[in-house]
């Protein structure tokens, strides 16, 4: 606006003037012959309307000088160049216009390179999906292949139906993990939060991988106040530290011990799962959180290496998060940490 009242100075003055000498012609009014008073309340008549004709013209000026100045800044944006006439530090209205024309530019750039990462994030996610499914899909359609075009032995028939069924199986649990990590990185995981006994939730963890725990010999053992209460959801989180069981039992040799432990603190319920597994190198922390990532070492097991991913996912959902530490060849440690009065959140 301090450009716009040094424009204003050259009809300031006059304007007083005119005031001034009403006011004058008033106080004198009785000692003023009245010819004298007619021809000086005329010129003050003529000059008023001269300045209001100025001033109109002024005022449009102005704001065709505004409208072009827009114009020019929304080229600029369009162009994808900064505004040539643009002074953020002035207070005037064309800087005001400026500045919002600027914000919404910066909202809309910030919104494609959203949609542009969205995009990207699609694409991956498509080769990873065409990548993990091939597999599996190979193999059924040779098995099926050999089964019609060979007459084999009852006892290789059943092996190569047996086979097909786990590659089927394979299948229906990759296909259950996209979707589940579709679901994640869209933002259609919806979550019920709700106080509830944590002790409830590991055992219903524990009770997914108690058979193949079984079968390898390794012990379970839990450290858990079964009053100790976290608001959570408790069929996503009991998933979440499934996953993370899972990857303990895998990768624990026979006879090995599987630890939970849960620790209260202020703000947070920590759950420390502890295995005597192959370990995890340090350089490699990161990347196990990776979807569909697999260290060499472990290629020869079983999965799709969405596990420790959608785990982490689910947390992160819950405000919560996930720590690892491990040692190769001794064991691994992960940390889960959840928000012991966590609102109902979702998305």
């Amino acid at each position: 606006m301090k450009m716009i009242h040094r424009k204003l100075i050259p009809l300031y003055i006059p304007l007083s003037a005119i005031s001034s000498l009403l006011i004058l012609l008033c106080l004198l009014w009785d000692s003023i012959p009245p010819a004298v008073i007619q021809i000086l309340v005329l010129i003050c008549g003529i000059a008023s309307l001269l300045l209001v004709i100025l001033w109109r013209r002024r005022q449009r000026r102005q704001l065709s000088d505004l409208a072009n100045n827009i114009c020019e800044t929304i080229d600029a944006l369009m162009d994808g160049r900064e505004p040539e006439n643009y002074h953020p530090y002035e207070d005037s209205q064309l800087s005001k216009v400026q500045g919002k024309l600027l914000q919404y530019y910066d909202r809309m750039q910030e919104g494609k390179r959203q949609s542009e990462q969205d995009k990207q994030t699609i694409q991956e996610l498509v080769s990873d999906i065409s990548h993990q499914v091939k597999t599996p899909i190979t193999n059924i359609q040779m098995f099926t292949n050999i089964l019609r075009q060979h007459q084999l032995p009852e006892e290789k028939h059943a092996e190569f139906l047996k086979t097909m069924a786990s590659q089927i199986n394979k299948l229906d649990f990759l296909m259950q993990s996209l979707i589940k990590m579709s679901r994640l990185e869209t933002g259609t995981f919806a979550l019920h939060m709700e106080p509830g006994i944590l002790y409830n939730t590991i055992a219903r963890a524990i009770n997914s991988i108690w058979a193949k725990a079984d079968r390898k010999s390794i012990q379970i053992d839990v450290e858990c106040d079964s009053r100790t209460i976290v608001t959570h959801d408790t069929k996503w989180t009991a998933e979440a530290l499934e996953n993370i069981l899972d990857n303990a039992v895998k990768y624990t040799p026979e006879g090995g011990t599987i630890r939970v432990s849960v620790r209260p603190w202020q703000f947070y319920t920590r759950i420390d799962i502890t295995d005597t597994g192959i370990g995890i190198a340090s350089e490699h922390y990161n990347d196990i959180f990776k979807r569909f990532y697999r260290a060499q070492e472990v290629s020869a097991e079983e999965g799709v290496g969405l596990g420790l991913y959608l785990a982490r996912g689910i947390l992160t959902l819950q405000k919560g998060y996930i720590t690892v530490t491990s040692k190769p060849g001794t064991g691994t440690t992960f940390s889960v940490f959840m928000l012991r009065n966590c609102r109902k959140y979702g998305s």
